[in-house]
């Protein structure tokens, strides 16, 4: 009673010392007026009250924020380059714009932080990259996961009058660092949810617009907060689900995914030493890998554009060395093509023969899809039969590519004489498109020039050339205009085998720029304007007789090694 006659009660000294502590805190000017605001009600306040404890943790996230908290960076650019080579193999571009924000850094340490965005399909390194950055930056790396986040109290936080209230994933991650400049990577960016409770991607507006973070307000704190100097890094697998406002706000920087040759290279540099420390199994000691065995699997057992399939089956491998370790064995394992069979058992993929086995007959066309997860390689067939105007589409195709097929038929309708064809063949016959593997989904706009060619070659009974694939959509005028997912598209034709491709002419900057000097040297691209240059290219110069089309037809069927059917 005498203490708090005195004011020496615990009461008053808890107050003091939050007193120095935001003193201490080096808060903007707005936020100390706010604590001292809501430490003036502190003081008053007994400590039984309903709004004691929600105004002290208030005051404790004011005083533990890192106000001005910067990392003491020194940017050395050639340590930076060195940490990049090291930890990624390949991705230059992504390579030279960090080390171009390292150097503005260099000369301007005020520079706002740019908000990057890595888009590519699972596998290809873009959350490991993040982290890479922060490595070479030496600052603290702060990570939330948008995936299924539909409520925007995640991002800004909720008010304070609600009952267990707290601030965003920002702030909180802001805090978890210690510092103002962290790098911040939110993963899955394309994935967020959007319901009743809030849209999350329109809160990330202002936490993503350099013009607009140096003035963030969390909802709890109600104070500004500077997000200026953090570096924000976004990763997607698809764009098309960002809201535009909101991919507007990134600088989006594309992975593509990797070549067969680079694949190895990240295997030997990457791969194998992590999963052989992770398995305890020494490595060349114990197991050691052959270039033609990873070459094999790459080949045979992932159909990917990343490396996580492929990781997967290095870790299998390792995995069966270390059973035969610990079962007494000392025999060191040389993992070959011989002996993969015996471990991850059949080959799930055989593309190299199935296209030459494919494409034999005439009417089938091999064309090129962007998916999500990378590129890959679409059949499509045509069959004329006796009938009447009839045209049949399946193969579980979506509305524009069913435009497609409609618009190919009319190209060739209308062009009939030039190759050949009867004008009317429509009037007494039937005609059936169909895209294999009929349960998976198919849609997309740069199928055009692949249904024509598959018609024409039905029609015409001219097959297609060996190991050609094709791309490009299509106008009524005989156009070939240009497609999306270049890049994608080119490694998953190499992937399978093919050797040549057909492109629209105004692609070439695309296939320029994004495929290495090693793979434009082994694929060999046509670039088209019109439908008639990718026809001349395309089909072989003669028509296959009924009895030719029954000998390919017998020797596609034959198994290998076996003779002639009977």
């Amino acid at each position: 009673a005498i203490q708090k006659e005195l004011g020496e009660s615990d009461d008053q000294q808890e107050v003091e010392e939050l007193r120095r502590k935001i003193e201490a805190a080096g808060m903007s000017e707005e936020a100390k007026k706010e604590a001292y605001r809501e430490l003036g009600r502190l003081a008053k306040m007994p400590p039984a009250a309903a709004d004691y404890h929600v105004t002290r943790t208030f005051l404790e996230w004011l005083i533990s924020l890192p106000w001005n908290k910067i990392s003491d960076l020194k940017v050395d650019l050639k340590k930076a380059k060195e940490v990049l080579d090291a930890e990624h193999y390949d991705l230059e571009k992504i390579k030279e714009r960090i080390l171009d924000y390292l150097a503005v850094m260099q000369l301007k340490p005020q520079i706002k932080g740019p908000i990057l965005c890595f888009a590519g399909p699972p596998g290809v390194g873009k959350t490991s990259l993040g982290k890479s950055i922060a490595h070479a930056l030496d600052r603290k790396f702060v990570r939330m996961s948008l995936g299924g986040t539909h409520d925007e109290a995640e991002i800004r936080g909720h008010r304070r009058t609600y009952i267990g209230a707290l601030p965003g994933q920002i702030i909180q991650g802001i805090r978890r660092a210690e510092t103002r400049d962290p790098v911040f990577m939110l993963d899955e960016v394309d994935k967020i949810g959007r319901d009743f409770r809030g849209d999350p991607s329109s809160a990330l507006l202002e936490v993503l617009d350099p013009e607009q973070n140096s003035h963030f307000r969390d909802n709890y704190l109600d104070v500004q907060f500077d997000l200026s100097r953090v570096l924000f890094i976004c990763t997607a697998n698809v764009l098309d689900t960002v809201p535009p406002p909101l991919l507007d706000r990134m600088e989006v920087l594309e992975l593509q995914g990797y070549t067969e040759e680079e694949k190895i290279e990240i295997a030997f540099r990457h791969l194998i030493p992590k999963q052989t420390e992770e398995h305890g199994v020494k490595s060349p000691e114990q197991i050691d890998f052959t270039r033609e065995a990873i070459s094999y699997v790459i080949r045979h057992y992932t159909r990917e554009a990343g490396v996580r399939n492929l990781e997967r089956e290095v870790a299998t491998l390792v995995r069966k060395q270390a059973r035969k370790l610990a079962e007494g064995s000392t025999q060191k394992l040389l993992v070959e093509p011989a002996n993969i069979p015996e471990f991850l058992g059949v080959p799930r993929f055989r593309l190299e023969t199935e296209i030459v086995d494919r494409t034999r007959q005439p009417g089938v066309a091999i064309g090129l899809a962007w998916t999500p997860t990378g590129g890959d390689i679409l059949f499509v067939e045509a069959n004329v039969m006796k009938g009447g105007k009839n045209f049949t589409m399946t193969g579980h195709v979506g509305q524009v590519m069913q435009e497609s097929m409609q618009a190919a038929l009319a190209w060739v309708r209308a062009h009939a004489k030039e190759f050949g064809i009867d004008p009317d063949f429509f009037q007494s016959n039937d005609l059936h498109v169909h895209v294999p593997a009929g349960a998976i989904p198919k849609d997309g706009p740069s199928a055009g020039v692949t249904m024509v060619t598959t018609i024409v070659s039905a029609l015409t009974h001219r097959p297609i050339r060996e190991r050609l694939a094709m791309t490009g959509e299509i106008t009524l005028s005989g156009q070939v205009l240009p497609v999306g997912g270049i890049k994608e598209k080119l490694l998953a034709a190499h992937r399978a085998g093919v050797r040549e491709i057909i492109l629209p002419a105004e692609n070439e900057p695309n296939a320029v720029e994004d495929l290495s000097a090693e793979l434009r040297q082994e694929l060999k691209l046509h670039y088209v304007k019109t439908i008639q240059q990718a026809l001349d290219l395309a089909l072989e110069k003669e028509p296959v007789t009924a009895a030719a089309q029954k000998a390919r037809r017998d020797a596609a069927l034959t198994p290998a090694g076996a003779g002639p059917p009977n």
